[in-house]
């Protein structure tokens, strides 16, 4: 299995590169002016009701033939969805309103590549293509080590030191936030040091760090620990859920959660399924590469029409999966794709790896958050596809936005 893994991965990269100059002129990473997003006003909200169930699939979402349907959203109508709402850790919330500037108007013509077939209702289609990663050297290097895991059971992708992109229905059902986001907490993977990843007798550590603010290798009977208030385990030491070389979670609180209203709708309205993506700040800053966000091309400029992202599939206990495949149908702001995928995936990072301009190195980058497995409207009828939310040049801005604090930082991307 490894070595096929990595014949494949290696197959892959061959293949993209095949084209020599068609490719580095077509395939390529276009740094663009882009619209700003500007805090205007924070108001403070009555406290958040943690009551919804984990949702993976919205009962009704209007994709992209009904959207082919709807008007152009105005000026005040994007300022609107937009604007975000933040939960913190001690269980506050804020509503910011935003203000768009520089905002050129582009058409909102849905491009059809391919004829989107009629498909059977399942998130696997036919002969299971994806990769449980495995091998160590692969798991603990970029680009896999950006995927996270949520304490609600989805996934997600390092995008700064302190920062995860994931999807907002992870944390939110677009009426009130779910009962698991509370004390949401995001997981790293680790490798396991030998010795099970204790304290070396003699270490310098500050008591917090020791208290657990620095935390040691994220197993289950640590996370235990951390949820009894930090007290020790009594009784004999249970079996390891790891053993050296294999890898365990790394847990780290959830500082606060930034939904854009156009989900957060709060019971006036549908969560808009263009709008189901979050930015979760972590209370402690983690030490990994992180990925970069890309403004999503259309399909003829992502190399074979291809896109990649890996997250932890829940009937692969704690297993990182990776999966690439073609995109069949985009939108302004949805992708319609075959990639095979179960619950947990939801929020992962959906990237692609294009060259950069001037330079001979090529990069990745997220364009999309995958959704997940979702029932859309189609002419009326309810049909299920596969979906990811890209990154537009606006939702780019607003995300740069809760990232740095700022719109000094997002001019261009």
């Amino acid at each position: 299995m490894k070595n096929i893994l990595f014949w494949l991965i290696l197959f892959t990269l061959a293949w993209i590169l095949i084209d020599g100059s068609e490719m580095e002129q077509d395939f390529m990473w276009h740094l663009r002016k882009i619209p700003r997003v500007v805090s205007e006003r924070t108001f403070h909200l009555t406290s958040p009701i943690f009551e919804a169930d984990a949702k993976m699939v919205l009962n009704r979402v209007c994709g992209i033939e009904c959207q082919k349907e709807l008007p152009a959203p105005s000026l005040s109508e994007l300022e609107d969805s937009l604007s975000y709402e933040t939960v913190f850790e001690n269980g506050t919330r804020t509503l910011t309103r935003v203000k768009v500037e520089d905002l050129v108007l582009e058409s909102t013509q849905n491009f059809t590549t391919k004829g989107a077939s009629v498909r059977r209702k399942r998130q696997v289609y036919g002969t299971d293509s994806r990769f449980s990663i495995l091998d160590k050297r692969f798991l603990t290097n970029f680009p896999f080590s950006t995927a996270v895991k949520l304490s609600t059971g989805c996934s997600g992708i390092l995008v700064s030191p302190h920062h995860v992109l994931t999807a907002a229905h992870c944390v939110h059902d677009g009426k009130n936030y779910i009962k698991g986001s509370r004390k949401l907490r995001v997981g790293l993977l680790k490798m396991r040091n030998k010795g099970g990843g204790k304290k070396r007798r003699g270490s310098k550590r500050s008591s917090r760090e020791a208290n657990g603010d620095n935390q040691r290798e994220g197993t289950k009977e640590n996370l235990k620990e951390r949820g009894q208030g930090g007290r020790r385990r009594k009784g004999p030491g249970r079996r390891q859920r790891v053993v050296e070389g294999r890898p365990s979670f790394q847990w780290t609180r959830v500082k606060n959660t930034h939904i854009p209203k156009g989900w957060a709708r709060g019971g006036r309205g549908d969560a808009a399924l263009d709008y189901d993506y979050a930015l979760l700040e972590l209370k402690r800053a983690h030490k990994k590469k992180y990925m970069e966000l890309g403004i999503s091309p259309a399909i003829k400029k992502m190399p074979g029409g291809m896109i990649h992202f890996s997250g932890f599939d829940n009937d692969r206990a704690d297993q990182l999966v990776y999966r690439f495949c073609s995109v069949s149908d985009e939108s302004n702001d949805l992708l319609y794709q075959y990639c095979d995928a179960e619950t947990g995936s939801s929020g992962s990072g959906v990237y692609l790896r294009l060259k950069e301009p001037d330079k001979k190195n090529w990069k990745r980058k997220i364009i999309a958050v995958y959704s997940g497995h979702q029932w859309v409207d189609v002419h009326g009828v309810q049909k299920d596809y596969n979906v990811a939310v890209r990154i537009t040049p606006l939702k780019y801005a607003q995300i740069c936005l809760w990232i740095h604090g700022n719109d000094a930082s997002c001019t261009y991307g």
